[in-house]
């Protein structure tokens, strides 16, 4: 077996939330990113892994709540608001 097809085997055993982590990396490997240091630092910063607390998925909830309901304000309202 090549390098390639087990890395193929590899991909496809990965559970789906790892996939944004090896994209970046595989992408980094072929983009050579050491020669940016800002894109190797993103390349290389963790992952958020932290998990949501009650109160967060709460809160998301919400807001997702507003949003389908029209309860938003662009960008300009909000600066009006501050007096921006």
């Amino acid at each position: 077996m090549t390098t390639k097809q087990r890395l193929h085997e590899l991909i496809e055993a990965l559970p789906e939330d790892r996939l944004p982590l090896v994209e970046r990396y595989l992408k980094a490997a072929i983009e050579d990113a050491a020669d940016d240091p800002v894109r190797w630092a993103l390349d290389h910063a963790p992952v958020d892994d932290e998990p949501l607390t009650e109160e967060d998925a709460a809160a998301l909830r919400s807001a997702r709540e507003d949003f389908a309901a029209g309860r938003t304000m662009s960008l300009e309202e909000v600066k009006r608001e501050l007096g921006l």
